[in-house]
């Protein structure tokens, strides 16, 4: 069997310099430079070259210059996206074509040679046909789909290489969902375990695509950057980049799709709703979220040579400000707000807008915000979080656990030790409390398990 591993790695442009430089030094800096040190290491990464810029402007230049290293010895391949993680499926393809382009010339200004236009990433991974085509129009050989994607009606083969008629024969690679999770929910953190997991597939001529967020590797769960190297450098996995599967397997079959995202549920693609996290029908934030993005983008469209106004509408169309306002079960109120006000101002500071379409944003905005303080207020943040995610929580605590004998949980403890200690050496106490919870955790679940 084939592995092949896909990082995305992302901060928004408004993002605070005290968390770039957290993850950077939790996450980043780690996964990089171990990455240098697997002598068989290849997998495929995207990174926004927003990140790049906040990357280079508060501490994290060692990272860039790791990646191109990495790039240079062909253990990493770059893919494509849209520079400020705009949500593409609702952007007119002006608009995707103008994000994708300015990825592309961050792209070239950091890694220069070193990276090869051949993967997309849409941003959440959300996929529309209107993506795909422009992606292929724009010179890319394939791109990225959650398996939710997939027809329900087809059956999915893991030596096929699938394409998009519809987009120009487009290739598209469909993320597993649950050999994902299972990584990125730490619920197998040794390599015995995920060996047994996948069992027979590892002796098969077949493949897998697995996805995740690169934040989740020693920032969102301490410590298992080293479970990922495991990973990458075990003879008996052949990790390889996606694009390498276009040369190792060669059946070709045609596929539409499914409108998609990494985060959709099998509830929201039976209620038509692939996009819930960003735009569900019955989120009023997010309706005017949207009719609010929507104006600012009509706005700027009328003044294509105001590089002030286009530039800030470049940053505020980011998928953050929507993703916040789900309360599935994230929610923070200063992202939404921040995100309304960015869009608000560039309407109210184009020499185009009219005084209707001025007052509208003014509307929009303090409705954004009424709507948010009431929702806190009255209790609704909480009780959405809480009917959220039963799913993920059923996986939790489901089977994936059976996988994990209490040695091997006793093994990634003691890991966790050793860590702990090199933080407190290096005086870096945040880390180590970190990492004393994630123990904590494992603890826990050491003792519930019977294996």
């Amino acid at each position: 069997m084939y592995w092949a591993n896909f990082l995305h790695i992302y901060q928004p442009p408004t993002q605070k310099e005290i968390w770039v430089r957290r993850i950077t030094k939790e996450s980043y800096r780690k996964i990089f430079s171990g990455f240098l040190n697997i002598s068989q290491c290849r997998l495929t990464l995207n990174i926004n070259s927003v990140l790049c810029e906040l990357l280079e402007k508060w501490g994290g230049e060692d990272v860039i210059k790791d990646i191109r290293e990495l790039l240079k010895q062909g253990k990493l391949e770059l893919t494509g996206s849209a520079k400020y993680h705009a949500f593409l499926p609702f952007m007119p393809e002006e608009e995707i074509k103008r994000q994708i382009k300015l990825d592309e010339e961050g792209l070239d200004k950091y890694f220069g040679k070193y990276w090869n236009k051949k993967g997309f990433f849409s941003p959440e991974m959300a996929y529309s046909d209107k993506v795909a085509k422009v992606a292929k129009e724009l010179g890319y050989e394939w791109i990225l789909v959650d398996e939710m994607g997939f027809p329900p009606d087809r059956k999915y083969r893991q030596d096929m290489i699938y394409q998009i008629p519809s987009a120009g024969n487009i290739d598209v690679f469909f993320r597993e969902r649950s050999l994902s999770f299972i990584v990125l929910s730490a619920q197998i953190g040794t390599m015995p375990a995920i060996v047994r997991y996948l069992g027979d597939r590892l002796n098969k001529n077949e493949y897998a695509v697995t996805a995740m967020d690169g934040e989740t590797f020693g920032h969102h769960r301490p410590g298992m950057e080293q479970f990922l190297f495991d990973l990458l450098s075990d003879e008996k996995i052949k990790t390889v980049a996606i694009s390498d599967l276009a040369e190792l397997f060669k059946n070709r079959e045609d596929i539409q799709p499914r409108p998609s995202t990494w985060a959709v549920t099998e509830d929201d693609m039976k209620r038509n709703e692939p996009y819930a996290r960003w735009n569900r029908k019955d989120n009023e934030i997010q309706r005017y979220q949207w009719e609010l993005t929507d104006l600012a983008v009509n706005v700027a469209e009328r003044t294509p040579d105001n590089e002030v106004l286009r530039s800030a509408l470049d940053r505020a169309i980011h998928s953050d400000q929507y993703w916040w306002a789900s309360a599935r079960p994230w929610w923070s109120l200063e992202m939404i707000e921040r995100g309304a006000y960015e869009l608000r101002q560039i309407i109210l500071s184009s020499p185009k807008s009219t005084d209707e379409e001025k007052t509208r944003a003014g509307e929009y905005y303090k409705n954004i915000l009424y709507k948010g303080f009431d929702w806190q207020r009255e209790g609704k943040v909480d009780e959405i979080a809480r009917q959220e995610d039963e799913d993920v929580l059923g996986r939790l605590h489901g089977k994936g656990k059976l996988f994990i004998t209490k040695a091997e949980y006793g093994q990634m403890v003691e890991t966790l030790k050793e860590q702990v200690q090199s933080a407190s050496k290096d005086g870096d106490y945040h880390r180590a409390a970190m990492l004393k919870d994630r123990i904590q955790e494992l603890t826990e679940e050491m003792d519930e398990t019977s294996l």
